[in-house]
């Protein structure tokens, strides 16, 4: 008698073809999650645009530094704004154009020592702390070591720091104030040999170089959007600035940065006193 053939399953419910489906699915989800914790390698290319940007105000700060070798000092001072006018550009550019990457973040900083760093120091030395002998470089070398270690705080922070504020005073601020009281003396015709002009150049020079790396708040302005809309009362205040600037900049310029310098300060205390203010408030509703 013949035995009856055994009924094949169905291949929907095949166990080895389910095994397998189900190996895929795992492995792929396994992908996924590794993709997840997977640290993409930053952007290497190098972009025309903002780098020439860079190069320029690279270009204006060793301008600077030769012009200071030939004791130009009004044209040093204008070529250290000059850099920082298109440092402020390359940023910008970057982002709006959607080309940063790690090399122009690198080569930026590097523009920056030498700018804002080595030629303000340099160009303060040559004009007026020379004549203090020791004391003059030791308040140049301040400035520059204070100027290499807040570049190199901010390169290792990008990007956990809050962007509306910058940790201790930006490199740029730092040298208008030193370009700026050079510029402002020069164009008034201070006696650079009268004992006050060093001295006060030396106070300017190492206060930079300190507050570079202080832990006080400066308002970046990266938060500020041109697209967005403002009031008129901000456009007559623009127009105000345009004005001052355009009648006496020597002056304009460096009374702007030197407010802007102490502003991280003042910004300091009235955060000690409003954090005072809420712990009183606090213990007076305890009792």
């Amino acid at each position: 008698m013949k035995s009856r053939p055994r009924p094949k399953r169905p291949k929907i419910f095949s166990r080895s073809k389910i095994n397998r489906r189900t190996r895929s699915i795992n492995n792929e989800l396994a992908v996924d999650e590794q993709e997840e914790f997977i640290v993409r390698p930053r952007n290497k290319a190098i972009y025309l645009l903002p780098n020439a940007f860079t190069t320029g105000a690279l270009f204006f700060g060793f301008f600077a530094i030769v012009q200071a070798m030939n004791q130009h000092w009004e044209v040093a001072s204008i070529a250290i704004f000059c850099s920082l006018i298109l440092d402020g550009m390359d940023g910008r550019i970057a982002r709006m154009t959607n080309t940063q990457s790690a090399f122009g973040e690198q080569y930026d900083s590097l523009a920056d020592m030498v700018s804002f760093g080595v030629a303000p120091a340099l160009v303060a030395y040559e004009w007026a702390l020379k004549g203090l002998g020791k004391w003059g470089w030791v308040a140049a070398f301040i400035y520059c070591a204070g100027a290499a270690l807040r570049l190199a705080r901010f390169n290792i922070s990008t990007g956990i720091i809050d962007k509306k504020f910058f940790q201790g005073l930006p490199s740029p601020a730092a040298a208008s104030i030193v370009a700026g009281f050079v510029w402002l003396a020069e164009d008034n015709h201070l006696p650079v040999n009268d004992a006050a002009i060093p001295w006060t150049m030396f106070f300017l020079t190492v206060y930079a170089g300190i507050t570079m790396v202080s832990n006080a708040k400066f308002y970046s302005g990266k938060a500020l959007d041109i697209r967005y809309k403002v009031s008129f009362g901000v456009m007559v205040f623009v127009i105000l600035v345009f004005v001052l600037v355009s009648t006496y900049p020597p002056l304009t310029i460096f009374c702007f940065f030197l407010l802007y310098a102490f502003s991280g300060y003042v910004l300091w205390i009235w955060e000690r006193y409003k954090n005072n203010r809420l712990i009183k408030i606090a213990h007076e509703q305890e009792k």
